[in-house]
């Protein structure tokens, strides 16, 4: 009986090894009955036990080896919004951002965010050049948030220039009324660099007017 209660004891602590050990040779006496059925017992749950601990084994490698691949996906996920808004310096304080293949609500957004935190760090932007060339197909709603974009990005001290226009995306702005104030559309992404050039070279053309205009009149009005 006391190796019965002992072989209890060990097995309710999870030392069923031990347990076994203490009724190994069953003797042939009243509780011999008992002592049998309790190694039966003891025998399938340890066996049930290592079979287990086989199991949590194989979940755990299983778990790392899907966090591996997760890591990799997520990788390859920031990989690819790199790839699909790409922000090129084109020329000193002329920034282009050729968009490829669909361009809807969800790309939208992630442009506005990639494109001002760009311009928002680059003091030196002037012009933004969005170029749909590679774009066939916009809806209403995108049409909308590239106007939104062109005045976000006016309102950090650039401007937007929109060229390579399809004949839909073309059509989609008309038929929304959109305003082309803030996006000056171009035909083609050489037309639109030449533009901003033009603008940059009549700015520094006007300054230069005015500097001067200012160091001419400053000396009479102190004769005066």
């Amino acid at each position: 009986m006391q190796r019965v209660i002992d072989a209890v004891a060990l097995a309710s602590t999870g030392e069923i090894e031990l347990a076994l050990k203490q009724i190994e040779a069953v003797e042939q006496d009243a509780f011999g009955v008992v002592e049998e059925a309790l190694r039966v017992f003891l025998s399938e749950l340890s066996t049930t036990a290592q079979q287990s601990a086989l199991a949590l084994t194989a979940l755990a490698a299983s778990k790392r080896e899907l966090e591996s691949q997760l890591e990799t996906i997520q990788r390859q996920d920031s990989a690819i919004r790199e790839l699909s808004v790409p922000i090129i310096d084109i020329w000193h304080g002329i920034l282009t951002l050729p968009l490829v293949g669909l361009f809807d609500s969800v790309r939208a957004v992630e442009v506005t965010e990639r494109l001002l935190a760009r311009v928002a760090d680059d003091s030196d932007v002037e012009w933004v050049i969005l170029d749909l060339t590679g774009v066939t197909v916009i809806d209403s709603m995108t049409a909308l948030h590239l106007v939104k974009l062109a005045q976000a990005v006016q309102l950090l001290g650039a401007r937007c220039v929109l060229t390579g226009l399809g004949g839909h995306v073309a059509a989609t702005l008309v038929a929304l009324g959109v305003s082309f104030d803030e996006l000056n559309p171009m035909r083609s992404l050489r037309e639109g660099l030449r533009f901003c050039l033009a603008q940059r070279k009549a700015y520094d053309i006007s300054e230069v007017i005015r500097r001067g205009t200012g160091q001419i009149e400053a000396p009479r009005r102190t004769e005066t």
